[in-house]
């Protein structure tokens, strides 16, 4: 968008970089074994429902309504991660086990943020982090693999869509998506190598960045 392009097309174009570089992660991650089936294949079936669902309403209205919800809820997301335990792998509450009302959390989060990713899409896999280690008690690894699978499905959903609706600028897109190939590639090793203890930081980078982007949008 500081490029010039128009909103939806900016949106559309960010998809298909989002769904290269997820897609490096999300190999990476199955190959360590930080995928719970039961837990993602369910999850991914909420994400695709809600990213649908998202990504058509996406180019129906404007996105200003939800940027101002961003500056509302960023400063009480960044206060729960300052104070949070799960990030650092001391909660108490954190369980490896799977059970029916995880299953069901689980779609809850996939169908909520599935239609957040398609309609806006920046901070997708923050948010997820944060609802499946903070809100199911998951464990790090367990919450990175099933966001992953999360955060492609919903990328190949809405970037479908957009791709029918002639939105994406495919070079950029494409040219974009290398890099962020490089960058999920170096992230998800750091995450396997130093998980604990570069979460926390990262998330509270990653938010303020995100909501300094969306004042200066707003403005």
């Amino acid at each position: 968008m500081i490029a010039g392009l128009p909103v939806h097309t900016a949106i559309a174009t960010n998809k298909m970089s989002s769904f290269m570089g997820t897609s490096v992660a999300t190999y990476h991650y199955m190959k360590k074994g930080f995928m719970k089936w039961k837990i993602c294949i369910p999850a991914i079936f909420g994400a695709i429902a809600g990213s649908w669902m998202g990504s058509h309403l996406a180019l129906l209205i404007s996105d200003r309504v939800l940027k101002i919800a961003m500056v509302i809820v960023l400063p009480v997301i960044l206060f729960y991660v300052l104070r949070s335990k799960a990030l650092q792998g001391n909660d108490e509450n954190t369980t490896d086990a799977v059970n029916g009302m995880l299953i069901f959390k689980c779609i809850l989060i996939a169908v909520v943020i599935g239609i957040y990713d398609g309609i806006y899409g920046p901070g997708t896999g923050t948010f997820l982090m944060l609802l499946f280690t903070g809100f199911c008690h998951m464990t790090l690894n367990d919450a990175a693999g099933t966001t992953k699978a999360i955060n492609l499905t919903t990328n190949i959903t809405a970037l479908v869509v957009f791709l029918i609706n002639g939105k994406v600028l495919l070079p950029l897109g494409i040219a974009a998506g290398c890099c962020n190939m490089a960058g999920n590639y170096l992230g998800s090793h750091s995450f396997t190598s130093n998980g604990h203890k570069i979460v926390k930081p990262v998330m509270i980078v990653v938010i303020v960045i995100f909501f300094i982007k969306v004042v200066t949008e707003l403005v």
